[in-house]
């Protein structure tokens, strides 16, 4: 069990740092920077391609595919790749000691499935031309892998022996809850590249409520920087995204911010002390980005804080709810059933 659990951490690290490397990618625009899937003009390498990457810049030198691109894009999906290979591990590890306490290997074979789909989404983000939904959606994927890493882990760890109420349990879901939501929000809002719709704070266009085409700038099933009838994607469109994810962050701040201070008082000093502080980090990351026009380092430490947190709820709930069970028992069984 001791290598399952060091593998379940080394593979959280890594699988973090790839959502910050993904983030890094598609900031860069260099998300088509290999047109196809999984290689690069059918090639392994950057180097083997390099011939239909010079055709590619020397017939459009302003468009998607360069070498810097073209690396940036493959070291991403290598990289990818690496981290599938430790979950096939885990999930072998899970299965070989599932009599053990904590291995969970159901948990680890839904993880794989989540890893196949995963790897679907990375595939659509190319041929589908960074479709908006199916970026989005492989944002949410490589959070979803990073959720079940973490809680595969946290289970190898047992519950916590401190209690809470019922009540902070509840707190605890819906903190998550509307932590997903934002995150959506927010995906939402990058790739449709409306981070800079409203530049300035706490206005957007210097009304509190501006214009706003929220018909277009939510309508999933689209393409690229289009609205729902083909046409060119609105100024008001990407304000509606952009100021969204704004009302999105006042509510997650006003309700992850409680959750925070009731772990502190309910004796988890150390949970609640680390989500006010990531908390209060992502918050500045996501101001500093308006207010410095979406520096590409600050931009992808945002996406960062945004996987910190999730870390952070998955561990939450999981040690407040097992304490909430063991103190109460029957009462958190029937608000679950309800």
């Amino acid at each position: 069990m001791k290598t399952y659990r060091t593998l379940l951490l080394v593979t959280i690290v890594m699988t973090f740092a790839l959502i910050v490397l993904g983030a890094y990618v598609r900031l860069s625009d260099a998300g088509l920077g290999c047109p196809d899937w999984p290689g690069c003009y059918g090639h392994a390498t950057v180097l083997e391609a390099s011939e239909h990457i010079s055709a590619a810049q020397d017939a459009n030198p302003g468009g998607p595919v360069t070498f810097a691109k073209a690396w940036k894009e493959m070291i991403h999906r290598y990289f990818a790749g690496i981290v599938g290979l430790c979950i096939v591990a885990i999930a072998v590890l899970a299965w070989r000691h599932r009599r053990e306490p904590g291995a969970s290997p159901l948990l680890a074979t839904v993880l794989i499935a989540v890893l196949v789909l995963q790897a679907m989404f990375g595939k659509w983000t190319v041929t589908m031309l960074l479709k908006p939904a199916i970026v989005t959606g492989h944002l949410l994927g490589g959070l979803t892998v990073l959720a079940l890493l973490v809680l595969l882990h946290a289970r190898t760890q047992g519950p916590s022996t401190r209690t809470v109420s019922p009540a902070a349990s509840l707190l605890a879901g819906l903190s998550f809850f509307v932590l997903v939501m934002q995150i959506s929000l927010g995906g939402w809002v990058s790739t449709n590249y409306a981070a800079l719709a409203c530049t300035d704070l706490p206005t957007c266009h210097g009304d509190w409520v501006p214009q706003m085409d929220f018909r277009n700038g939510f309508h999933v099933v689209r393409e690229l920087g289009q609205s729902a009838d083909g046409e060119t994607l609105s100024m008001h469109a990407l304000t509606a995204i952009h100021w969204m994810h704004r009302v999105g962050a006042v509510v997650a701040a006003m309700v992850i911010g409680t959750l925070g201070f009731v772990l502190r008082r309910a004796g988890h000093g150390a949970l609640g002390g680390f989500l006010l502080t990531v908390l209060a980090v992502q918050i500045a990351l996501g101001l500093a980005n308006v207010w410095f026009s979406l520096p590409l380092p600050l931009a992808a430490a945002h996406n960062g804080g945004a996987a910190a947190l999730v870390i952070l709820m998955v561990l939450i709930n999981y040690r407040v709810r097992a304490s909430a069970q063991q103190r109460f028992p029957g009462v958190l069984h029937e608000s679950s059933a309800a």
